[in-house]
């Protein structure tokens, strides 16, 4: 008989959450037993929803109290390291939203604890469960357009507030010390992400971010990052601004052998000699269907977290932008390793 795994839910404030709620209710062998955050009304939500048996009023209390195997943690950036640690204190696995943390020195203390306490650490990228960017990513680890030389993501919206994110959400995501930055840390993370995931850590990094368009106080409305690879060039564009879609394909990537872009739903691939190709992404198929499902196989198998969700990505991914912030923010570029 399937171990059924007992998952608690700290903190609310991430709007993705809801979506991995969604997901780990239908994982048969998983019971949502508990959730701890301070907001009243995040409390009530996930209780009328999900009909949670043990609710607390905070995340600490929770994992403190409550009888646990896993650690849905959706708080604010700069305390996810802090859920970690004391989830490694507990022996209780953790799979947190992205980006992994606020800070560099977060991110490591992330690693150190799962690394001295044997839990499995996941890192939820929404784009490690795209049908069109797993193809992407196949056909790039599998060598399809050789040696990848730049690779670029665009990701842009008019605001977490105007899109309608929940209040809890926004309000953090415009706290330069609860997220990191604004749009920098939000939404340049993605590329930073794929381009750890492919290319590793750059030589050196630099950065730009400000705030162009917002009448109320945030960190950056708009940022991008470069990286400079030993062969080989990363950009990481981010806005809060944007208030019409993408204009053309989005990421993309062009190597020795061919370049590869995301369309919509679809995959084009290009070939020097003139070819090209649209391809229709496979369905999703377990277990890499969603975070959840992922998660519990890698536990069940004991396998590593591997692409994207990779702890050791998503830490690689937090260097490169806080080195892109301090590249914004002094006028200069920075070497990575950082000091």
């Amino acid at each position: 008989m399937a171990k059924t795994y007992r998952v608690g839910v700290a903190s609310m404030v991430h709007d993705h959450v809801w979506s991995e709620l969604g997901h780990w209710a239908k994982i048969p062998n998983v019971e949502i037993v508990a959730a701890g955050d301070i907001n009243e009304d995040l409390r009530a939500r996930i209780q009328d929803k999900y009909n949670v048996p043990q609710i607390y009023n905070s995340w600490q209390e929770m994992i403190e109290q409550a009888d646990l195997d896993i650690v849905q943690a959706a708080s604010e950036n700069n305390v996810a390291a802090d859920i970690v640690e004391a989830c490694a204190a507990k022996g209780l696995h953790v799979i947190s939203e992205k980006p992994m943390s606020a800070t560099l020195e977060q991110a490591n203390r992330m690693i150190a604890a799962m690394e001295s306490s044997g839990i499995k650490l996941m890192i939820n990228w929404p784009t490690a469960w795209s049908p069109a960017i797993q193809e992407m990513e196949r056909r790039i680890v599998n060598g399809d357009i050789g040696h990848v030389f730049y690779f670029k993501q665009r990701s842009a919206h008019n605001g977490p507030k105007e899109i309608g994110c929940d209040p809890h959400f926004w309000g953090w995501l415009y706290d330069e010390e609860k997220n990191g930055a604004g749009a920098l840390m939000d939404y340049c993370g993605y590329s930073a992400n794929m381009c750890a995931r492919f290319m590793g850590l750059p030589q050196q990094v630099t950065g730009f971010r400000a705030v162009f368009l917002k009448d109320y106080p945030v960190p950056d409305d708009n940022a991008m990052i470069v990286m400079k690879y030993a062969q080989a060039l990363g950009v990481a564009e981010a806005s809060w601004t944007q208030v019409v879609g993408y204009a053309s394909p989005n990421p993309i990537a062009y190597g020795s052998k061919g370049s590869l872009a995301v369309a919509g739903s679809k995959v084009l691939l290009q070939r020097p000699e003139g070819q090209s190709e649209e391809i229709t992404p496979a369905p999703l198929q377990s277990p890499y269907q969603n975070g959840p499902e992922y998660f519990i196989h890698c536990l069940e198998t004991n396998q590593p977290i591997e692409g994207f969700c990779s702890p050791y990505v998503s830490r690689d991914a937090q260097e490169i932008l806080e080195a892109g912030k301090r590249a914004a923010d002094t006028g200069q570029t920075q070497n990575l390793p950082l000091m």
